[in-house]
């Protein structure tokens, strides 16, 4: 009689079968949209009143009208694009850096800072409030007749009352610092993780070795945390060329002043507003996602760029039985 063969279990099937739900959830909710998003790019198609315009196939006509100046001679696409990289840039370095020391202040083993935790949580909570409550504090601080201005006046400082929404300088400032204040927390736990996870082994043979602070983090801490850097800042440009809600509520969709602090999300909120104008704002969507894919390219190739030479010029040790 021939042997009946035990049936063993295809592990990867299962393995297919369980993370089945994600790759569905993704091609319906992810994958079809931005296609879909592309697609209507080269259609003309809006509402002007009551009537319905398109859908048209137009080809890149859209692409051609978003790079077309307007009668001042502006790009507004552009105009908008710096805006968006100036307000990211101004939050996103002070994010980085205070971060970046607070996570080596608190998991520095020399001196081992009690009630971890509990400052973790207060680092964090702010990144709980929702960005549109933000702005709105914001807003009512630094208004006309908000603390911020009266705190000016008795201290004799000013005469009147200063209008901060009216300079280009203090609006995105604001903007920048809630965006700040909203993340720093996060990106500080975010570079704990990856500091704590480095062998202290390392740290102890540097020490052993004579280095100082300065030798330790430039030499081990900050070459084995490159990934999760490079993640950090990649995902905060990311958050911060999607930027909307912030300078939305703080300037009331207006960008004022003169548009300085309006956003590439702002401008594309104005093609989904009352004109429906899906078709602008499909192309405005692939511009975005260019310009995200263009300055990720770079963040990482320059970031991992010291690392990966700093791995080249350190000899293999050979091995000696």
């Amino acid at each position: 009689m021939k042997e009946k063969k035990r049936k063993g279990i295809n592990y990867a099937k299962w393995g297919y079968i369980f993370i089945a739900p994600f790759f569905l959830a993704y091609f319906l909710f992810t994958f079809f949209p931005q296609a879909l998003t592309i697609y209507n790019s080269f259609f003309e198609n809006y509402r002007e009143g009551l009537q319905q315009i398109g859908p048209k196939f137009v080809g890149l006509q859209n692409y051609v009208d978003l790079f077309t100046p307007d009668k001042n001679g502006t790009v507004l696409i552009l105009k908008y694009a710096l805006n968006t990289v100036i307000i990211w840039l101004a939050g996103a370095i002070p994010q980085v850096v205070v971060a970046l020391l607070l996570a080596l202040f608190f998991t520095s083993y020399r001196l081992n800072i009690k009630g971890q935790q509990f400052f973790k949580t207060v680092i964090y909570m702010p990144n709980l409030i929702m960005a549109s409550a933000f702005s709105m504090l914001f807003f009512t601080l630094f208004s006309n007749v908000g603390p911020v201005n009266q705190i000016i006046t008795a201290a004799g400082w000013s005469d009147k009352p200063i209008d901060f929404f009216a300079y280009t300088i203090t609006v995105r400032s604001l903007i920048a610092l809630m965006n700040f204040l909203m993340w720093f927390g996060n990106t500080t736990i975010l570079l704990m993780a990856g500091i704590m996870g480095i062998d202290q082994t390392l740290f102890e043979a540097a020490n052993i070795d004579g280095a100082n602070s300065v030798q330790v983090f430039t030499k081990v801490t900050l070459p084995l945390l490159m990934p999760i850097l490079v993640y950090t800042v990649i995902t905060a440009m990311i958050g911060g060329l999607q930027m909307f809600d912030v300078p939305q509520v703080l300037t009331k969709g207006l960008g004022t002043p003169d548009r300085t602090s309006t956003t590439l999300i702002m401008y594309l909120n104005n093609y989904l507003g009352g004109s429906k104008n899906y078709g602008m704002a499909g192309a405005i969507s692939v511009i975005i996602f260019i310009i995200t894919g263009i300055l990720s390219l770079i963040v990482f190739r320059s970031l991992n760029r010291t690392y990966q030479e700093k791995e080249k010029r350190t000899p293999k040790r050979r091995r000696h039985d």
